[in-house]
């Protein structure tokens, strides 16, 4: 097999919020990618609006450094070692574009915090890259925490790291496992710049000021691309991006031949047939923009244009000697929502160029699926709502939002397990689910757990005032569970989550104690009737904005559903008194993001995203034809438990 010294390409992975971005932005600020007098945002990968105001990485996205330094040299390229970087995210629920960017590269640096330690997505990571027979590099990062415990965070890592290879094994992967215990570890502090493989006091800074130990142990311990000189072109999609002149793109990882631009080659499809095309442009990425080239050999990550409807997982080939490769393998999911139109009384009334139609909610849908390949569209019994599944709530949350975003008014149902029947019986997803929190609420997070059937599996004390547990818990148990983490524990508490495989079904789950306060006719929501009706809940709407049947206008303090008319006038006397004048206070209404009120809406109720408003409500508007269907379900209920 022949080498491309030149090159290396490796996935920078991790769980979330412990300093992926922030080191990659560390990485090219280093290697001179920006101008001197440029001013560089913090999390410059972060490009998507979402990811910004959510300050976690959605996308996979790949950039590219030039590292020139004395290793270049030592290694036969002078001119410089091209560092091909995947910037992936470190939540399950996107562990698509994670499957997605460890197949372009051909190694990992596994980033852990140094006070919190590996945590659930750090293993999710972990064990993708072990399956993919990748090489690993430990960087222990944000050494410089107070908090930090640097010891135990590396032989945490480390037992994690053999435990994750010794399962990897016995599913049949044959693994090193004799190397795995020679495992690199860098000690960083990415928010400064710092990274030294001596290891720094815990809560120092390490002794070295730049990222050149990091850059070294990339080139020494991340294989170059192995090619064939012989073999016929080999380049898989992995990716798919679009340009406003060029239109869509390709983003492919050559293994083996050379991709040249004007040249016609064939694209292997998902369902095994092949289509020639002409590669119209060819560009390399060259720290965050994309330059035109020529031609690109084994191991370059290039974009590609000339397909229009060019697929994730596909492969362009020598259409004489075409060798497509296996296509990208994705978990399943394991949670679904119902996407279907708006048909609230409201619809389309909020703005104009709103699109409202089912055929632009299920082209939208259908474009989703071409670059997002941890999602499926299945159709209902409706024409008009389509099911949705995906790896978590967020996931399918952050879709409906980029809708919302982009002019769709739509209704989305509550989050639901997908099951599975296994020897005649259900069975639905667990998860295993990490919790930090300060001791004070151990208690009152294990009520928590207990009523969503989670079993706890360990707790540990590391002597700083937080508790660490961890449960096995259904996951439909999570619907809602991080916001009533965060009222439980005054927004300390600190959950994080990995599939579990599927168990038996546990049973009725109670997740919401308070029943819903619902609006009983169309109207303008008024001051006199809120204030009126305050003390029996709080509310989700303001003052003279529109109410229709059947909205959710907010949650009551007892568990009962309450029929409320919102939309009360004052009517006006001739009459006068010395305290006519008297003013009422009302109390500010809650405002509940889509994720938010997702979580919130109970089973017979869903979310109405518009553009402009995000409202829960009743699936079945009317409140008559409403008593009549809870009515039959409880007779059903009655039955099905004699």
């Amino acid at each position: 097999m022949a080498v491309r010294g030149d090159i290396r390409n490796v996935a920078i992975v991790a769980h979330v919020d412990h300093g992926k971005t922030t080191l990659v932005n560390a990485m090219l600020q280093q290697s001179h990618v920006f101008n001197e007098r440029e001013e560089v945002p913090d999390r410059v990968m972060d490009s998507n609006d979402l990811e910004r105001e959510k300050g976690i990485t959605i996308l996979a996205k790949n950039t590219a450094v030039e590292y020139t330094g004395p290793l270049a040299a030592k290694y036969g390229h002078p001119e410089g070692i091209t560092l091909n970087i995947i910037d992936t995210p470190g939540h399950a629920d996107f562990g698509g574009e994670v499957e997605r960017g460890i197949s372009m590269v051909d190694g990992v640096v596994l980033l852990v915090d140094s006070s919190e330690g590996p945590l659930p997505q750090t293993r999710f990571v972990l064990r993708k890259a072990l399956e993919a027979k990748l090489p690993v590099i430990l960087c222990v990062n944000k050494v410089d925490r107070p908090d930090a415990r640097i010891d135990e965070v590396v032989s945490e890592a480390t037992d994690l790291l053999l435990g994750l290879a010794q399962d990897v094994v016995e599913e049949g992967i044959d693994l090193d496992l004799d190397h795995l215990l020679d495992l690199p570890v860098v000690y960083c502090a990415a928010k400064a710049g710092y990274a030294s493989v001596n290891q720094p006091a815990n809560g120092a800074l390490p002794d070295n000021e730049d990222l050149e130990p990091l850059f070294e142990d990339i080139i020494k311990y991340i294989p170059a691309p192995e090619y064939e000189d012989d073999a016929p072109l080999q380049a898989h999609v992995a990716n798919i991006d679009s340009s406003d002149f060029l239109g869509r793109l390709g983003l492919v990882r050559i293994y083996n031949g050379t991709l040249e631009k004007g040249k016609t080659y064939g694209l292997s499809r998902v369902d095994g047939s092949i289509v020639n095309f002409r590669v119209s442009e060819l560009l390399r990425t060259q720290g965050l923009e994309r330059t035109p080239v020529e031609s690109a050999g084994p191991g370059d990550i290039v974009a590609v244009a000339g397909v229009n409807d060019i697929m994730i997982g596909e492969t362009i080939v020598d259409p004489n000697a075409p060798k497509p490769l296996p296509l990208i393998h994705v978990d399943e999911p394991a949670i679904s929502m119902t996407f279907g139109t708006n048909d609230s009384p409201l619809a389309g009334t909020e703005g104009k160029d709103h699109k409202l139609t089912a055929r632009m909610i299920k082209d939208r849908l259908e474009r989703e699926l071409v670059g997002n390949v941890s999602i499926r569209v299945l159709p209902t019994e409706r024409p008009d709502a389509w099911e949705v599944q995906g790896r978590g709530e967020l996931a399918l949350a952050v879709l409906a939002e980029q809708m919302r975003r982009e002019g769709y008014e739509l209704t989305v149902g509550r989050p639901q397990v997908v099951t599975k029947t296994i020897d005649g019986q259900i069975h639905e997803p667990m998860e295993s689910t990490t919790i930090d929190v300060p001791e004070e609420y151990m208690g009152t997070v294990t009520q928590l757990m207990a009523d969503r059937k989670g079993r706890m599996e360990s707790m540990s004390n590391h002597g700083s005032g937080w508790v660490r547990l961890q449960f096995t818990v259904p996951s439909r148990g999570l619907i809602g569970f991080r916001t009533a983490l965060l009222s439980a524990t005054r927004g300390t508490g600190i959950a994080s989550s990995l599939a579990a495989g599927y168990a038996p079904w546990a049973g009725q789950i109670v997740t919401r104690q308070n029943g819903s306060m619902v609006c009983d006719r169309k109207g303008v929501a008024t001051p006199y009737a809120m204030q009126r009706l305050q003390a029996r809940g709080n509310f989700f709407v303001d003052p003279q904005s529109p109410v229709y049947e059947g909205q959710v206008v907010g949650v009551n303090n007892k568990p009962d559903e309450l029929d409320v008319n919102i939309t009360l006038a004052k009517h006006m006397t001739n009459m006068r008194s010395s305290t006519a004048d008297v003013l009422e206070t009302l109390t500010p209404p809650i405002k509940m993001s889509l994720e938010e009120s997702l979580d919130f809406a109970n089973e017979d109720e869903c979310v109405e995203v518009t553009p402009e408003s995000i409202r829960i409500r009743k699936i079945i508007l009317n409140r008559e034809d409403w008593y009549k269907w809870r009515a039959k379900q409880r007779r059903q209920n009655n039955q099905a438990g004699k």
